[in-house]
């Protein structure tokens, strides 16, 4: 990415793409070590404090690059710890990030891109429409802010010890930028996360699923929602072009040489949709096939939804099947809601080039006529 004033943005570097461009400018690869343990370990984005380069690379690099980061443009606090940030990017849009804290692990949920162009029904980010995808910058950005305020590391304990795709966009339709971020997260260098501390969320994008097992070791989340075709496709548009056949065998490949790795179905419940007995049935014989694990998720409500979250009765039910059928189902806790950071519910400030937001303001207004 370019900065406005057309300096190179080093956070859009991984290690290796930093290597590469020290090499460029005929200095050492090793530069890029010094220079990511300055932005990742101490905090740092003041090119003529890092000491430890040479003065003259030092006067060079400040004409040359720029460590560039979203801006905090708002902080929220939930009841329940859960933390979230507006971060505003160039050209007046923000994307959302929430941090989740728990008693032995705290949970980022980073955005991939500006709105969704994937149109899920039920997802309140999609119905904003879609305006760009974040760069490699904007997107390992997210975590260098949150791990700042949050203080990565008290008395010894990560504060931020899982990062999750799961924020705004499509991750696997922002590919190269999702990589390079995610590299920096793995990195001793960066965040030293291990790969089973790192989760892709997708909705199904299938060839990207086999060129991300090929890319990087990171754990995989699909958004699942419904165990046959018909339904998905109405719930998730994506299903017309990937169906559920071709996602299940992706997901079976994606973790064919992994050692006790599972992939993570999410299936978000919706009153009369896909929560009766009959669906859990269903999707009990479509899980079986891939090593997996479930998690069931109550419909978040947002302003002009016609969706409605599932009873706690039917919500319960539901899992003792899928329990019973053999496939680990965990009901996820609601985090975050009284201040709208929960799943499906960030909007962010998108401008949409879709128009899909102005299309579906119309369409409310025309059905209360």
């Amino acid at each position: 990415m370019k900065a406005v004033d057309d300096r190179v943005n080093l956070l859009d570097y991984d290690e290796a793409g930093l290597r590469k461009y020290f090499e460029a400018m005929g200095e050492k690869p090793f530069r890029a070590q010094q220079v990511l343990k300055w932005i990742f370990h101490h905090y740092e984005t003041d090119i003529n404090a890092m000491t430890d380069l040479g003065i003259t690379l030092r006067q060079q690099l400040a004409t040359r690059v720029t460590i560039g980061l979203p801006e905090i443009v708002s902080e929220q606090k939930s009841a329940d710890g859960t933390v979230k940030w507006l971060m505003g990017l160039p050209g007046g849009n923000a994307v959302e990030t929430v941090f989740i804290p728990e008693a032995k692990r705290g949970t980022l949920c980073v955005s991939s891109q500006v709105g969704c162009a994937l149109n899920c029904s039920f997802c309140s980010t999609g119905a904003q429409g879609f305006a760009r995808n974040l760069s490699a910058a904007e997107i390992i950005g997210q975590v260098w802010q949150a791990a700042r305020i949050l203080g990565h590391e008290r008395n010894g304990t990560r504060r931020i010890t899982n990062v999750v795709m799961m924020g705004m966009g499509e991750p696997l339709l922002n590919f190269d930028a999702v990589i390079s971020a995610m590299s920096l997260m793995r990195n001793d260098l960066g965040f030293g996360l291990a790969a089973k501390r790192v989760t892709l969320s997708t909705a199904g994008l299938v060839p990207a699923i086999y060129r991300l097992r090929e890319c990087i070791d990171v754990a995989l989340a699909v958004s699942l929602h419904a165990p046959v075709d018909d339904l998905r496709t109405t719930l998730v548009p994506l299903n017309r072009k990937y169906p559920i056949a071709e996602l299940m065998q992706a997901c079976r490949d994606y973790v064919s040489d992994k050692h006790k790795r599972t992939v993570t179905f999410e299936y978000t419940l919706m009153d009369g949709v896909n929560d009766s007995p009959e669906h859990a049935h269903k999707l009990v014989k479509l899980l079986r096939s891939v090593p997996s694990k479930l998690n069931l998720i109550p419909f978040n409500p947002f302003p002009g939804t016609h969706y409605r979250c599932s009873s706690k009765t039917r919500i319960i039910r539901f899992q003792e099947i899928v329990m019973a059928g053999g496939v680990i189902a965990i009901v996820r806790k609601t985090r975050g809601e009284d201040i709208d950071a929960a799943c499906g519910q960030l909007v962010g400030k998108v401008r949409d080039r879709t128009r899909r937001s102005e299309r579906l303001k119309l369409k409310r207004e025309e059905m209360s006529i």
